[in-house]
């Protein structure tokens, strides 16, 4: 006979039922063998199967998918004695054991008439007797992990350790040694199916990392890892969002994590202060916002960043870019064109900006200034400058627009702010038209046209009351070149359009397009298929080029 150990990771219970039926279904529906109502199972979620070879279990077309040994299912797929399924909050341990005598009967057991190969034998009669009401008394997983910290906290004696004098390798090694003697001393109380160097790696990394999320940030396929709530952690691969199987304790775990990132930088979060921006030791932005303003729990999304900042080579083998709008943009970067790079969120501008700022010629005197710091140039010769949020007392802030200010004064060559969205934006117009050119930037925006839009709108939120026609001649004088960015319906990021700004014509500012990418159909698989193009225009500065010394190959603006 089957049956189903189930364990509510939610709040620690337990309770055991029998898979009494040929087909046993499980869901949030009442009318199923096994309710589990949460908002993470679906009606009819799934079922098990019992078939003359042993018992399968298949998917019903669940939203959130079935889960074996941490394995996500396509369809259906066998299970034997000690397999774990994993529904929503749920872990639901799957036993098949021999059918037992009648008490008091002399007759010996039944086979059963469906049974796993790897169904356990009967237990010798030699065997040990096991201690009455065991199963009850064991600890669940969430307070067995309380209680291995709790054991850590005190056999990891870090009093009299100077922790900035030992390597974090060797700080680890400790810890999961230690973790370990604490695991066999309570043997007794480990679930069967929970395997101890997994659970040595689990509390090492609650301990010493991020927790649940630790193997995501070291999964170099993931882009993105969006936590919603203890309870749904979602990632982006190759473009595109799926649920993983991380779990976190409770939102007290989460929040410990927060302040964890939060610690190094001196940044903080609280009712009083619900939002912080902050970043990772490799440099990948984290962003947390937390209950009253979150509904769902704390929240946490990491915009994680390559290990090994991504090369012009790079984009241009991920499609994002042609070498010959890469060989153009390599030119406006040399030659001090100031460019602004838009896009929308998560389409890669800073990636393309960190790129972009690598054709700086390594003599020149750079300053980035950044919310938090993500730019990881490659020149020597570079001061990096980061906003500083308001303290406890709500004073004490030091915005972007200051930082800009202040960066004159420090004899830059080039300025790269990471982002305009605010007042900071005149600032930097009045430092391109001043002595800084080649300067770069980035901005959110859905087109050439709306970047235009968006800047004359942030020039006003600096409180100068400028006319219109002002402040378009300011940004026709101050930018020379706009790449446009977006991530598409295939989850690629791609270099949409590579846009000159020409000059005034009235009121108007006048853009001419020099590259663009053509969009021709979708593939069978939903990918975009299409070209990047010359529109044939040639810039209007392209002399400048040649007074500055660089060959250029006037082939790569011909129309295709």
């Amino acid at each position: 006979m089957a049956h189903l150990l189930i364990t509510d990771r939610r709040d620690g219970s337990q309770r055991q039922v029998v898979v009494d039926r040929a087909r046993f279904v499980i869901g949030k529906k009442p009318s199923c063998q096994l309710t589990l109502d949460r908002t993470n199972i679906s009606r009819e979620h799934c079922e098990i199967v019992s078939t003359d070879g042993g018992y399968r279990i298949r998917d019903l077309n669940s939203r959130n998918g079935t889960f074996i040994n941490n394995k996500k299912i396509d369809g259906e797929a066998p299970i034997a004695d000690g397999a774990v399924i994993q529904l929503g909050d749920f872990t639901l341990l799957f036993g098949i054991e021999p059918e037992s005598p009648e008490a008091g009967g002399g007759a010996q057991p039944q086979e059963p008439a469906v049974r796993s190969q790897e169904a356990k034998p009967p237990a010798p009669a030699a065997a040990k007797p096991k201690v009455p009401g065991r199963q009850e008394q064991r600890c669940t997983p969430p307070e067995l992990k309380r209680k291995i910290h709790d054991m850590l906290i005190s056999d990891l004696d870090l009093r009299h350790v100077d922790l900035s004098k030992v390597p974090s390798r060797e700080v680890r090694r400790r810890t999961e040694k230690v973790i370990e003697n604490i695991i066999n001393k309570v043997a007794d109380e480990m679930p069967v199916w929970l395997s101890n160097k997994a659970l040595v790696k689990e509390v090492a990394d609650e301990a010493l990392g991020l927790g649940p999320i630790e193997a995501l940030l070291a999964d170099e396929e993931v882009d993105e890892i969006m936590v919603n709530g203890w309870s749904r952690v979602y990632v982006e691969k190759h473009g595109k969002i799926e649920l993983t199987d991380k779990r976190f304790t409770d939102d007290r775990q989460v929040m410990e994590v927060i302040r964890r990132i939060l610690a190094p930088i001196g940044r903080r979060v609280d009712e009083s202060s619900p939002m912080v921006d902050a970043r990772l030791s490799d440099g990948s932005r984290v962003n947390a916002i937390i209950p009253p303003l979150s509904l769902s729990g704390p929240v946490v999304t990491i915009r994680k960043f390559a290990s090994n900042p991504f090369t012009i080579r790079d984009l241009i083998n991920f499609g994002t870019l042609t070498p010959q709008v890469a060989a153009y943009l390599k030119l406006c970067v040399e030659s001090r064109r100031n460019v602004v790079i838009s896009g929308g969120t998560g389409s890669g501008k800073t990636t393309l900006l960190n790129v972009l700022s690598g054709y700086v010629p390594h003599d020149e005197r750079i300053v980035t200034i950044e919310d938090t710091a993500e730019l990881k140039l490659p020149q020597e010769h570079v001061v990096s400058l980061e906003s500083k949020p308001p303290n406890i007392e709500n004073k004490g802030a030091i915005p972007i627009r200051q930082l800009v200010i202040n960066s004159l004064r420090m004899r830059p060559d080039r300025i790269v702010v990471g982002e305009c969205r605010g007042a900071e934006a005149l600032d930097m117009l009045q430092a391109m038209n001043t002595g800084h050119d080649g300067s770069l930037t980035t901005i959110h925006a859905n087109s050439p046209r709306d970047c235009l839009s968006r800047l004359e709108t942030l020039v006003l939120m600096a409180g100068m009351e400028l006319p219109s026609h002002a402040i378009r001649g300011q940004i026709a004088s101050a930018i020379n070149m706009m790449v446009q960015i977006a991530r598409q319906s295939d989850g690629k990021r791609r270099v949409t359009s590579v846009t000159e700004i020409a000059g005034m014509e009235q009121d108007v500012i006048t853009l001419q397009e020099v590259f663009k990418f053509e969009q021709t159909g979708v593939g069978r698989r939903g990918e975009v298929i299409g070209t990047h193009k010359s529109t044939g225009s040639i810039p209007t500065f392209v002399h400048d080029f040649r007074k500055r010394g660089h060959e250029i190959d006037m082939n790569m603006f011909a129309q295709a």
